[in-house]
């Protein structure tokens, strides 16, 4: 993962480009400030407004482009000190109880 000519992580900018896109364009798509779309692309997560929003920023960025969600999104993670969600079906099986003995006869 490097950062282009254009000081654009992955090449994200250069990819927008090529597929015709503004950040106006995706801003006025995704409700997103360009000023955030902008800062993803450069990799400056912390101009992003944290927490949920940054990842779901991310994923619309990302689609709005046609990138993969999960290179940028791994990318967003190996660059800040916010580690990736327990899959909800992994987190289920560690916090709930099995009540099957319920329905047994």
């Amino acid at each position: 993962m490097t950062v282009d000519q254009d000081n654009s992580v992955l090449g994200l900018a250069s990819i927008r480009r090529n597929r015709g896109l503004s950040l106006e364009q995706i801003s006025q798509s995704t409700k997103i400030s360009t000023r955030s779309l902008r800062a993803i692309e450069l990799g400056e997560f912390k101009k992003l407004p944290g927490g949920i929003y940054n990842t779901s920023y991310i994923r619309q960025y990302a689609r709005a482009i046609d990138f993969d969600e999960g290179e940028l999104l791994a990318y967003y993670h190996s660059r800040t000190d916010v580690q990736p969600a327990i899959p909800i079906a992994q987190e289920k099986r560690q916090t709930l109880r099995d009540f099957r003995f319920l329905t047994q006869h």
